[in-house]
């Protein structure tokens, strides 16, 4: 885990489209444009990390339909 990570108290958000059964992902932004993100159902394991670049052309591609 980043540093700056590990300095930051998260506030995590789940998606609006979650279903409540703790089967999505969170997000919390951190560190001016970076994003963590971790499973919902193991919040044990250390948060995956992402540029604000990497994450926005990741969802970009789901929403093209690029990804499956």
């Amino acid at each position: 885990m980043s540093d700056c990570l590990a300095q930051h108290a998260l506030r995590w958000r789940r998606s609006s489209r979650s279903t409540g059964m703790n089967n999505c992902v969170e997000a919390a932004p951190f560190c001016g444009r970076r994003l963590a993100v971790r499973d919902s159902k193991d919040r044990s394991r250390p948060p995956l990390q992402f540029s604000a670049t990497a994450w926005t052309s990741f969802v970009t591609a789901l929403n093209g339909d690029s990804v499956r």
